[in-house]
């Protein structure tokens, strides 16, 4: 059964930074095409960036652009979401998710697998 694991949220202060990490068990992860979403209170999930398992090429959200950057961390079978100049509105549980899709894509439908979310809050 492929399952996902996120860590590294916490409390961070306005223009702060984190880094966010999703494992996997029972598969490899570098083979997947990864996403990373998030859901604030009251409000619908939303996407936040993806990696491509084909070619490794990525999407943001326009909220998010230039600010955060995902990428796979080979080194530790991993796929990080580093997260800089964090506002307020960034607060929300963070989740990864994979596909069968080799392309990665916003839409959350692509995506039949998801962690369990890890909180990012934004506070000063």
């Amino acid at each position: 059964q492929l399952q996902l694991v996120e860590s590294g949220g916490g409390l961070v202060q306005p223009g702060g930074s984190l880094r966010l990490s999703c494992a996997a068990s029972g598969f490899t992860l570098d083979m997947y095409t990864i996403g990373w979403f998030r859901q604030a209170p009251g409000k619908e999930r939303e996407a936040v960036a993806c990696i491509s398992s084909s070619d490794g090429s990525t999407h943001y959200t326009d909220s998010v652009k230039g600010r955060f950057t995902i990428a796979r961390n080979a080194a530790k079978a991993t796929v990080e979401l580093q997260l800089n100049s964090l506002q307020f509105e960034d607060t929300a549980v963070y989740y990864c998710a994979t596909g069968p899709s080799l392309l990665c894509s916003l839409q959350s439908t692509t995506y039949h697998y998801w962690g369990q979310g890890t909180q990012i809050t934004v506070s000063s």
